[in-house]
């Protein structure tokens, strides 16, 4: 590690942006002989507010990607950040790699923190992870919104080309990347506006690797492989909480069908449904 780090310099900059919004770095033991949970919480949660969960996609821990939108939603909600496991500070010794594990684990933190109904927006694998939460939870869950999400994928959309990177493998080499040009080519396939790493040197984008991807490489990997296990359309629960209307496999099956024709790049959009509040969102990562 070098002795300046641009990218730890950036991370406290973002825990001040958090600081500053009105929110604490908590972490809770959900003693079940190994899983911790980094959550960011309200410092003082006002009962006339509603609650709201953000959740995270693939990539950097939660404050990186949503540290231009928790200024806009702290004066209006109280706010719950987690760091979904084996990203930030949080991580579990049991050997489960789905999303039900991920929110079961997320419902656990905002019990202990006494939160029994929230609204909730999962961005792309934190839409995998939000969806789960409804379908689950549905007395706790109120609205959802789900931003670049692909839950109507199917395991067998990967053999039909559905997805530029077809290979689990590759792709979980893109999105754990642990050498500069695997980082630049994720930045190009996972950002609506893409900045200019091909021009940026090398040596800053291992200081983000260094940082960011060299914990739980393998467990991350893990959880993409994860994703598409068994995964069945017609298995898809449905969820009333969705904003716009019920969010089912059936609602899913016309957005599959004319992503398969766009043929997404990296990775496969499903269900979207994105009020004009959240829209900034897409302009960020979306891994």
């Amino acid at each position: 590690m070098p002795c300046f780090s641009f990218t730890q310099s950036k991370n406290s900059c973002f825990r001040s942006n958090f600081i500053r919004a009105g929110l604490r770095s908590t972490v809770t033991d959900l003693k079940d002989g190994g899983t911790t949970m980094h959550c960011w919480v309200p410092k003082s949660p006002n009962p006339s507010k509603p609650n709201l969960l953000l959740l995270h996609g693939l990539g950097v821990n939660a404050m990186w990607q949503f540290a231009d939108l928790i200024r806009h939603v702290t004066p209006h909600y109280n706010v719950y950040v987690p760091d979904l496991l084996f990203f930030g500070d949080s991580s579990t010794t049991r050997p489960d790699r789905s999303e039900t594990f991920q929110a079961e684990c997320v419902m656990r933190v905002m019990e202990a923190h006494s939160v029994r109904t929230f609204s909730l927006v999962g961005l792309s694998y934190g839409g995998f992870v939000g969806y789960r939460l409804a379908a689950q939870y549905k007395e706790a869950v109120e609205r959802v919104v789900i931003c670049c999400a692909a839950v109507c994928m199917e395991e067998k959309d990967l053999q039909e080309g559905v997805l530029r990177v077809s290979d689990l493998d590759e792709a979980a080499s893109i999105l754990v990347p642990q050498t500069p040009n695997k980082l630049r080519e994720l930045v190009k396939y996972t950002f609506f506006r893409p900045p200019p790493v091909g021009f940026m040197p090398s040596c800053l984008l291992r200081d983000f690797i260094e940082t960011m991807f060299t914990d739980f490489v393998q467990e991350k990997k893990e959880l993409i492989l994860a994703i598409p296990k068994n995964r069945k359309l017609s298995d898809l629960p449905k969820i009333p909480q969705a904003l716009g209307g019920e969010c089912s496999a059936r609602s899913n099956q016309g957005c599959r069908a004319r992503d398969k024709r766009r043929k997404v790049q990296g990775v496969q959009q499903g269900h979207q449904v994105v009020p004009n509040q959240f829209q900034a969102l897409t302009n960020q990562s979306i891994c």
